[in-house]
């Protein structure tokens, strides 16, 4: 790329996660950054865009913050309304992290963190998401220099595929020193067993409240899934796709008469 890129930076657990600073530290020398992120923590909020009231949009002035822009909603809300009337220009990609805890197998399809970068994709433009898999922001700048090294290596190559469609990539990191998280590997998604049942408790009126339990443990974690990588200590990268199509299933499909008309 012979210009300066420009990065869109996202998360969802919120404008004053030291994830997302470690992050936006470590990619400052790699463009222009502009960052846009939830005011709360959206952790579990998926793709979902809040359509019920007005949103606003707010400056951070001073500190170690500053310039960061903070949104009352979703992380969708937040790189949805970059591309469709904030910025002046679409970035070149969106990075959406660093994630406080692991995104991997069908933890994808909840999390807000995939959900920032997936916005992206859906304007055109490459996303990358990054998870730090032990919560706790334990050597987070190391896991943010990891972050930088796979940035700068996206930003080398094509950021779209042979059909035109944006590049989206799911990365996960061990929590290691910066030495460690030089052995990456290309996965694929792998499964968990169900989630671990609702936990059930009173509040004070002794009505029951629930909280949703924990996720399920891994359950596919063979060689060449993101599971099987990150317990050899090695980042986690996925490439993924918005096509949610089952084209095998499809073809039976068809094959079998479901197609009338």
């Amino acid at each position: 790329m012979s210009r300066i890129p420009h990065i869109l930076v996202s998360n969802d657990d919120g404008y004053l996660a030291p994830g997302l600073l470690a992050l936006v530290n470590a990619l400052r020398p790699l463009g222009k950054i502009t960052v846009v992120s939830p005011e709360q923590n959206h952790s579990g909020a998926s793709n979902s865009l809040t359509l019920s009231r007005p949103l606003s949009i707010h400056r951070v002035a001073g500190g170690e913050r500053d310039g960061f822009l903070f949104v009352n909603g979703t992380p969708t809300d937040c790189v949805h309304m970059a591309m469709t009337g904030f910025l002046h220009e679409k970035p070149d990609l969106v990075v959406s992290g660093i994630n406080q805890g692991e995104n991997m197998g069908e933890d994808v399809l909840y999390s807000g963190t995939v959900a920032a970068a997936i916005e992206g994709v859906m304007f055109g433009v490459p996303g990358v998401a990054f998870s730090q898999v032990d919560r706790g922001w334990a050597q987070i700048e190391d896991a943010a220099n990891a972050a930088r090294d796979i940035v700068e290596q996206t930003l080398k190559e094509p950021l779209e595929r042979g059909d035109g469609i944006a590049t989206l990539l799911n990365v996960n990191i061990p929590n290691g020193n910066y030495e460690q998280l030089k052995r990456w590997r290309i996965t694929r998604l792998g499964t968990r067993h169900h989630s671990q049942p609702v936990i059930v408790q009173k509040n004070p009126r002794n009505e029951d409240i629930y909280w949703i339990g924990p996720a399920g443990e891994a359950r596919d974690f063979s060689e060449g899934t993101d599971f099987h990588a990150i317990a050899q200590g090695c980042i986690s990268i996925t490439p993924m796709q918005l096509d949610l199509t089952n084209h095998a299933r499809q073809a039976s499909m068809r094959s079998s008469g479901w197609d009338r008309g």
